[in-house]
C-alpha cells in the first residue's frame, strides 16, 4: 500500500484490499448539504495532498443560481481542498471501483474556511470542549421512497410494492410493510456495510413509503459525515429498483413530514460523565439549562433546521410534527422530549429538525441552542404534562421570518460565524425571492376565475 492509503479506516482498506483502485471522489458539502468537488484517477490523488475549487460553491442556491457576496465583489477566490482521510470510504455503487474522500475547506493561508458548513460544526463542537464538554449527538433520519416523478407538475405519489400495490400510509412500524419494498432496504444495508456504517435501526414510518433510519450515538463531526453519506447511498439504492429516495420536508400531500431528530448529550472531557445526571442519578442543573437555551434560542435556529419553502409544510398539528417549543418527559408532542433512559444516557431530543435540513448545519444550530443555554443559566419553563399541540405556536410560519428571527439573535450570530450568518442568509433569501416569482396550482384554481 502506498502511504495514503495507510491513513484509511479499515472499511475502506477491506473494500480496496486485492483490487486496483479506479477512481477517488473529492467532496465537500455545500450549503444545502450538496456533495460539491471533483472526481480524479486514484494515481493523480496519491501524487497530490490538496486541490482547489472557488469559494462561490457555498453562495450557489439549490436551483443553481448565485446569491449576493455579502462580503463585497464576486472574485471566486479559490479555496484549498485537504483531505481527511478517516472519512474515506467506500461508493459501492458505481461500475469500477471508487472510493470517497470528504475535504476540509481552508483559505490560501491554511485557515478553515468560516462559511463551509463542515467548519460551522467543528466550530461549535470546539466551544464545547473549549469549556471541558464533549457533546455527543444521535440522529434519526426520516425519508420517503416514491415512485419515480419527472414531471415537476405532477404530485408525487408512493412507489410500487411488491405486491403490486401502492405502498399504503398509517402502517408505522409494520414490517409488511417494510417487507413491500424490501430489495431497496437490503441494498441499503449492503452498501452502509461497504461503507462501514452502523445501522441502530431500520423502521416503517406513518407515511406511504416512509422509512426511519436510526444511527448509534457519537461525535457530531464524523455522524453529520454519516448523514451526508447516507443520503446520498440511500438515493442511489433506490434508483437499482426503479423508484426515487427524497429527503423533502413533506413531499406527498396529506401524509406526515420526514424529521431528523437530534438526540443530545454531554459528557465531561475530563471524567467521562453525562453532565445531565449527577452522581446519584439526577438530574441537573445543566441538564434543565440546556433545555431552556433550546427554548430561548431554537427560533432564531429554525431557518437552519427548516431551510425551504417546503420545510413549513411540515409543521402542522397532528402530524407527528412538533410546532411549539414545549418540554416534556416521554411526550411526543413536544418539540423537546426527554425519551426514557438510564441516568448515564439521559438525554433531549430536538423534534424540530426536518430532514431536508443540511446535517452539519442542523446539527449545529441544534448544538448552538444548548451550549448557549449552558452559560447563561437559566431554567426552562415548566415541564408540559399533556398534549403540547395545543400550546401557543412560537415558531416563524415561513422562511423569511426565520431568516429575521436568525439574524436578529446575536448570540446565534456569534456562535455560528458572523460571516457563514450573512452569506446563509444571502442563499437563503435568493432561494425565497425564486420561490416566490413560482404561481402555484392552488391560486389557479381558486384565484383564477373567483377573485
Amino acid at each position: 500500500m502506498s502511504d495514503w492509503t495507510e491513513k484509511l479506516p479499515q472499511a475502506a482498506r477491506d473494500f480496496m484490499a486485492g483490487r486496483r483502485l479506479d477512481e477517488v471522489e473529492c467532496i465537500v458539502a455545500d450549503i444545502a448539504g450538496v456533495a460539491r468537488g471533483k472526481a480524479m484517477p486514484a494515481s493523480k490523488f496519491a501524487r497530490q495532498n490538496q486541490f482547489y475549487l472557488p469559494n462561490s460553491i457555498f453562495l450557489q442556491t439549490i436551483t443553481g443560481e448565485w446569491a449576493d457576496n455579502p462580503s463585497g465583489a464576486f472574485t471566486e477566490p479559490d479555496m484549498v481542498m485537504v483531505p481527511d482521510y478517516s472519512t474515506a470510504t467506500a461508493a459501492p455503487w458505481t461500475a469500477d471501483w471508487t472510493i470517497q474522500v470528504i475535504h476540509d475547506a481552508t483559505d490560501q493561508q491554511g485557515n478553515p474556511m468560516p462559511i463551509a458548513p463542515r467548519n460551522v460544526l467543528k466550530r461549535v463542537v470546539q466551544l464545547y470542549r473549549d469549556k471541558g464538554w464533549n457533546p455527543v449527538v444521535a440522529p434519526e433520519m426520516e425519508f420517503f421512497l416514491v415512485a419515480r416523478n419527472i414531471d415537476p407538475n405532477q404530485p408525487i405519489i408512493p412507489p410500487m410494492g411488491r405486491t403490486g400495490r401502492r405502498a399504503a400510509a398509517k402502517q408505522a412500524y409494520s414490517m409488511s410493510a417494510v417487507d413491500e419494498y424490501g430489495k431497496v432496504i437490503d441494498d441499503i444495508y449492503d452498501f452502509a456495510e461497504a461503507q462501514g456504517f452502523e445501522i441502530d435501526g431500520i423502521l416503517q414510518e406513518g407515511g406511504a413509503g416512509q422509512v426511519e433510519i436510526n444511527l448509534n450515538h457519537g461525535d457530531p463531526v464524523a455522524l453529520a459525515d454519516e448523514i451526508f453519506y447516507f443520503k446520498r447511498l440511500i438515493r442511489e439504492a433506490a434508483l437499482r429498483h426503479d423508484c426515487f429516495a427524497t429527503f423533502m420536508a413533506k413531499p406527498i400531500e396529506g401524509e406526515p413530514g420526514s424529521a431528523m431528530h437530534i438526540h443530545h448529550s454531554i459528557t465531561d472531557i475530563a471524567t467521562g460523565q453525562n453532565i445531565f445526571s449527577d452522581e446519584k442519578g439526577r438530574e441537573t442543573p445543566a441538564f434543565l439549562h440546556f433545555i431552556a437555551g433550546m427554548q430561548r434560542h431554537l427560533p432564531a435556529a429554525i431557518a437552519l433546521l427548516a431551510p425551504y419553502v417546503n420545510s413549513y409544510r411540515r409543521y402542522v398539528p397532528d402530524f407527528a410534527a412538533p410546532i411549539n417549543l414545549e418540554w416534556g418527559r416521554d411526550n411526543r408532542t413536544t418539540g423537546l422530549r426527554v425519551p426514557i433512559s438510564g441516568p448515564e444516557a439521559r438525554r433531549l431530543e430536538n423534534r424540530l429538525a426536518g430532514m431536508d435540513c443540511n446535517p452539519y448545519l442542523g446539527i449545529a444550530a441544534s448544538l448552538a441552542c444548548g451550549y448557549l443555554g449552558l452559560l447563561e443559566a437559566e431554567n426552562p419553563r415548566a415541564e408540559c404534562l399533556g398534549d403540547a399541540y395545543m400550546s401557543q405556536d412560537e415558531l416563524p410560519y415561513n422562511l423569511g421570518d426565520a431568516l429575521d428571527l436568525m439574524m436578529e439573535n446575536e448570540a446565534m450570530r456569534g456562535v455560528l460565524g458572523e460571516e457563514f450568518t450573512a452569506v446563509y442568509e444571502s442563499v437563503k433569501r435568493n432561494e425565497y425571492k425564486e420561490f416566490l416569482q413560482v404561481i402555484s396550482p392552488w391560486e389557479r384554481e381558486h384565484l383564477l376565475l373567483n377573485v
